[in-house]
């Protein structure tokens, strides 16, 4: 099945390409970020409109609740199915996001780890509450030093993980890496497009979208997500904007002062986005967001020929 992949930092004109290629070539968009998925969160994570979903089918947006600790693993069943139906739909795929997990799983398998017993989760997240992820860190590398040596003391969500699938099955991450689930894509069958922005204009152009995205009234989407009391460690409520905002809501800094740190926390997101695909995604087409468009659809008329 011919798919096109398009990837790329935070604010580089993804789901603009998407849009336009999908209306040219009788496509259906699926979504490959893992933000978007929440329905809690379709401002503050600049999913594609009302008035853009209804010009071209879209799938696996907002169809997660922000309570649920949604994997990678549980994606790529969505993405399978969804895929199923828009070949039986006679339409072209086109998957657009920027979290390269999802792309890497896609094309490449992932590793097939047991689910969590809710209750070690919440045993392991309350330890590191409680004495901090520097503490369980040093328990990790005590007990699984080949996992703990790729992790950053800091990192509570990775360092949570891997104790919890250490406790729940007596067994390293690492080992269960060996055991996972295959591609979903032939990637070489697949047009994969990086699209790549100057420094300068993406950072101008996350600030401009993170202002309008207050203008569109991010700020109540916060408000009612907050309101919930989830687990702050949760992915969604990690979303870029959100831990910044809920903390002027506290009235703990001015909206000025959240609205800068969640334009710096994306900046920062987009440089790792980058150095992560460029090391781990090799045979991706970079391109710039203006040149996409045609790139794609030579190289869609190439795989047809």
């Amino acid at each position: 099945m011919k798919t096109i992949l398009i990837a790329g930092p935070t604010a580089s004109g993804k789901s603009a390409l998407a849009l336009r290629l999908a209306e040219r070539l009788n496509g259906t968009i699926v979504n490959a970020d893992s933000m978007q998925i929440y329905r809690d969160l379709r401002i503050i994570t600049a999913r594609p409109t009302p008035a853009d979903e209804a010009r071209v089918p879209h799938l696996l947006y907002g169809h997660v609740d922000a309570a649920v600790n949604y994997s990678v693993g549980r994606w790529c069943e969505d993405a399978r199915a969804a895929l199923t139906d828009v070949a039986a739909a006679g339409r072209l795929p086109i998957l657009v996001g920027g979290t390269g997990l999802y792309f890497k799983a896609l094309t490449q398998g992932l590793s097939h780890v047991p689910p969590t017993p809710p209750e070690i989760r919440a045993t392991v997240r309350a330890r590191c509450d409680a004495e901090g992820s520097e503490a369980l860190h040093a328990e990790l590398m005590r007990r699984d030093p080949a996992v703990a040596e790729r992790l950053r003391p800091g990192d509570r969500m990775r360092i949570a993980r891997a104790l919890e699938v250490l406790e729940a099955t007596g067994r390293s991450l690492a080992d269960w890496h060996r055991d996972g689930m295959p591609a979903i894509l032939d990637p070489d069958r697949a047009v994969k497009l990086f699209l790549q922005v100057d420094r300068a204009e993406l950072a101008r152009r996350i600030g401009v979208r993170f202002d309008a995205m207050l203008a569109e009234g991010a700020l109540e989407e916060v408000r009612a997500l907050a309101a919930r009391n989830l687990d702050p460690m949760l992915p969604a409520m990690k979303a870029h904007g959100v831990p910044w905002l809920i903390r002027h809501l506290r009235g703990e800094i001015s909206l000025a002062e959240a609205a800068e740190g969640g334009k710096r926390d994306t900046r920062h997101y987009t440089k790792r986005q980058v150095t992560w695909f460029r090391n781990q995604m090799p045979g991706w087409r970079w391109v710039e967001p203006e040149a996409g468009e045609a790139m794609a659809l030579d190289a869609v008329s190439e795989n047809s020929a």
